[in-house]
């Protein structure tokens, strides 16, 4: 396939320091996808409000993406953007705000994300509507279903049709949706849905709380998901930023190996983070790849890269170069 402008730009221009990891990077991803791998994305931090969909939607849709761990706050922002994208404000000069101009922003329910301003109404209430219905019917026929189950969910029944304001193929939950697509979602109980939740379970909306599948559960069905695809193809691990959403599921394989006594399952076979965590002590997120040899999470000659730089800017990048725009 010929190479598309944003290839050509990147082959090159992109020679040294974090911009050759990058191509390095995205050159590795592809062999892996050439070589029959598959690819688990981790998602932090707050990409869906960045809008990572208008790339990462159509690597889940042309299959460069196989599963996905993403933190509440991404399973939940996406589809929030979808429903009330013409509702968002942003904010440019946000570093010169005052406590009183953020008060304001707060009176006007106007949440902030960096520079850009999520509608509470517009958005977080509308969402918490169609979930709610979803959490309530799930407990009276007995049922129980994971975060993502009940957003694909509301996704698949069409509901939100009416409401779009952006074009859903610039959605990635739509596209995960579409393809059923594997997830898992550690610690959504801190999302803002999470905490809705909460509430309802509070004031007896729902009065079973394991009508909500989470976390113990979610790495049981990961530790399902990452044996039975390693049967069948060598897994990557593409870690966008760090925290929860990339700690999870990498530690799935010292799990098996250590606690489950699964020697033969095979390690990641290929590691590439993006973050702007300086290397640190005792930072997960600033670690270098080869701490986690140590782990058991990665071997000796596993392909490893780490890219210093912001997700916003890297990550729809490598996804260009990977779909060969």
């Amino acid at each position: 396939m010929a190479k598309g402008t944003v290839t050509q730009f990147l082959d090159h221009h992109y020679r040294h320091f974090n911009a050759a990891a990058l191509v390095d990077a995205a050159k590795g991803y592809k062999r892996h996808l050439d070589n029959g791998g598959k690819f688990f994305m981790t998602l932090a931090g707050a990409m869906s409000t960045a809008e990572l969909g208008l790339s990462l939607a159509e690597m889940i849709r042309q299959d460069k993406v196989h599963a996905i761990t993403c933190t509440g706050a991404n399973l939940e922002e996406d589809i929030f953007n979808l429903v009330a994208h013409d509702y968002y404000e942003r904010v440019p000069h946000y570093r010169d705000l005052t406590p009183q101009d953020e008060a304001g922003l707060l009176s006007r329910h106007m949440n902030r994300v960096t520079d850009t301003c999520i509608p509470e109404m517009e958005a977080m209430r509308r969402i918490e509507v169609a979930v709610l219905e979803e959490w309530v019917n799930a407990e009276k026929k007995g049922q129980k279903f994971f975060p993502h189950e009940f957003m694909y969910k509301i996704l698949q029944s069409g509901k939100l049709k009416p409401h779009y304001q952006i074009d859903p193929k610039d959605s990635w939950m739509v596209a995960a949706a579409e393809k059923n697509l594997p997830m898992f979602v550690p610690g959504w109980e801190d999302a803002t849905l999470g905490n809705m939740y909460a509430g309802h379970c509070i004031s007896g909306d729902v009065q079973n709380v394991h009508t909500v599948r989470t976390g113990i559960e979610y790495m049981m069905s990961l530790t399902e998901y990452y044996t039975e695809t390693t049967k069948k193809s060598s897994l990557g691990f593409f870690q966008i930023g760090g925290g929860i959403a990339g700690d999870f599921p990498i530690c799935v394989v010292p799990m098996l190996h250590q606690d489950l006594q699964r020697e033969e399952v095979p390690l990641w076979a290929y590691f590439c983070q993006i973050s702007d965590s300086t290397t640190s002590y005792g930072s997960y997120s600033g670690a270098v790849p080869n701490e986690k040899i140590t782990w058991g999470k990665l071997g000796v000659d596993t392909p490893k890269f780490i890219i210093e730089s912001d997700a916003t800017i890297v990550a729809p990048l490598i996804f260009a170069y990977v779909l060969g725009w």
